[in-house]
């Protein structure tokens, strides 16, 4: 990282973060980013959020090529600030006379001018988008790439409500070493916002958002030629618009779990128990994956506010079988997700046939589903005793005898809700767990290069998983 850029300056003021969700590096092409900051710009269009905003262009070229867009962003907010070396007709294009839009000239020297910097902080919307291009070193051998969308930018993204306001600051900062009375002028709408957000759900936009930055990035993908001069790079570009289309469910679902201040580790947790129940049963290695990713989204569907989760909320509903919830339906938008989709559709399905959606009993009802189904319940009661008794911190798996009461639990609806076979594993492992066990459930990461989705996570190539017949 440019040491003075905002990217550094953000990670050395976070150096002391405990029991936060980690900073997910990626690499990203420019191709990437247009998409997911346009995904991003366009749910402030299409909602009163009223936000500031706070964005780096690198060069003024850039900001012209968005300059009316940013026009029309600009009668949805309360201020506009832009940071950009001031060429290519930076500050005489009309939308930088706006009352609400602040240009600020960077120096090519600049670290900043080096970034691309998307902030959007709002009471009920927060976003950023923090990256640096690459340098001429970093690319190696192949040297700057000919072709633009090729470029190459180190950072992260994130919905993360606190990490948004701390970056606000610090380009805030920025804004007034490089143009003095932009702190004073802008710092009470900050606070305001900051105060705000104390007193608002930001979970409650984020549906609505994964699902656009899920739909750009395939639009983009859709727009790469069959055949190109760029060859192998042309396979690069793709796999990386994929990779954020997952990365954009996860970090919903990061999301999801900081809101919920009960039960904060809640993916990260089921996640490992899946994985490890799955050791047990002796899964081959494609299932585990799954599994794993399943138990990250298995809350996808998680209503804000209501404090409750996918499994309880489904088991409230009575009558015949309901569609695909929406949480699933973005899911299946990726061809190579409908594996997961399922997994997570069917874990509130009963072993005695009386649960949601469609009312599968028994073998009937797919495995991994069965299994998450009955990892995300033990979970949760665990959880539950946890707060009941004696709350554990943040990251701190739930005492042996909160184990014990939510295993107590499983086994009186063992044949009812649970498969039997599968309640007498858990038994096992809540054993193992209680004498000495160790697995990793620190907040998971979504980074661009974590999942590697293969065939494995296509529905149609695992014909055992279709019919749902395979057995512990």
């Amino acid at each position: 990282m440019l040491r003075g850029s905002i990217l550094q300056t953000l990670v050395d003021a976070c150096q002391e973060r405990t029991n936060q969700t980690p900073f997910n590096y990626g690499v990203y092409y420019k191709n990437t980013l247009v998409s997911l900051c346009h995904a991003l710009e366009d749910s402030i269009l299409m909602n009163d959020c009223q936000p500031i905003i706070m964005t780096a262009f690198q060069r003024g070229k850039w900001y012209l090529q968005e300059a009316d867009r940013y026009a029309e962003i600009a009668r949805k907010s309360q201020h506009i600030t832009i940071l950009a070396t001031p060429d290519a007709g930076f500050a005489e294009h009309p939308t930088g006379q706006l009352e609400n839009i602040s240009l600020i000239s960077l120096l090519p020297e600049d670290p900043v001018a080096q970034e691309w910097h998307l902030v959007i902080l709002s009471p009920t919307y927060t976003a950023m988008v923090m990256c640096q291009e690459l340098s001429e070193e970093d690319y190696g051998p192949s040297g700057i790439p000919e072709v633009d969308i090729e470029r190459k930018f180190y950072g992260f993204w994130t919905f993360e409500s606190d990490l948004v306001l701390k970056t606000a600051q610090l380009m805030l900062d920025c804004c007034e070493k490089n143009s003095p009375g932009m702190g004073p002028k802008l710092q009470p709408q900050i606070d305001a916002i900051a105060k705000a957000l104390d007193q608002h759900d930001t979970t409650e936009q984020l549906s609505e958002t994964v699902n656009r930055v899920v739909t750009y990035l395939k639009d983009r993908q859709d727009t790469l030629p069959n055949a190109s001069p760029m060859g192998q790079s042309q396979n690069a570009l793709d796999r990386n618009l994929s990779a954020n289309e997952l990365q954009a469910f996860l970090r919903m679902a990061q999301a999801i779990d900081l809101s919920d201040t009960a039960n904060p580790m809640a993916a990260s947790e089921v996640a490992s128990l899946c994985e490890a129940l799955g050791q047990l049963l002796d899964l081959p290695a494609w299932q585990l994956k799954r599994l794993r990713l399943a138990g990250m989204l298995h809350r996808i569907d998680y209503l804000p506010g209501t404090g409750k989760s996918l499994n309880v909320i489904a088991r409230d509903v009575s009558g015949p079988s309901c569609p695909l919830p929406a949480g699933a339906q973005a899911l299946r938008m990726m061809p190579k997700l409908r594996a997961i989709a399922q997994i997570v559709n069917h874990q509130t399905e009963a072993w005695d046939g009386s649960g949601q959606p469609a009312g599968l009993a028994a073998d009937a009802i797919p495995l991994e589903s069965r299994i998450l189904g009955l990892i995300a319940a033990f979970q949760q009661y665990a959880t539950q005793g946890a707060h009941a008794s004696a709350p554990t911190q943040a990251g701190e798996r739930p005492a042996s005898p909160m184990m014990t009461e939510a295993l107590a639990r499983c086994q009186a609806e063992s044949g009812t809700l649970w498969d039997p076979k599968l309640v007498e594993s858990l038994g096992l492992l809540v054993l193992g767990l209680q004498q000495g066990l160790n697995l990793s459930s620190s907040h998971f990461k979504v980074s661009a290069g974590l999942w590697s989705i293969d065939d494995s996570f296509d529905v149609s190539k695992s014909p055992e998983y279709a019919s749902g017949s395979s057995r512990p």
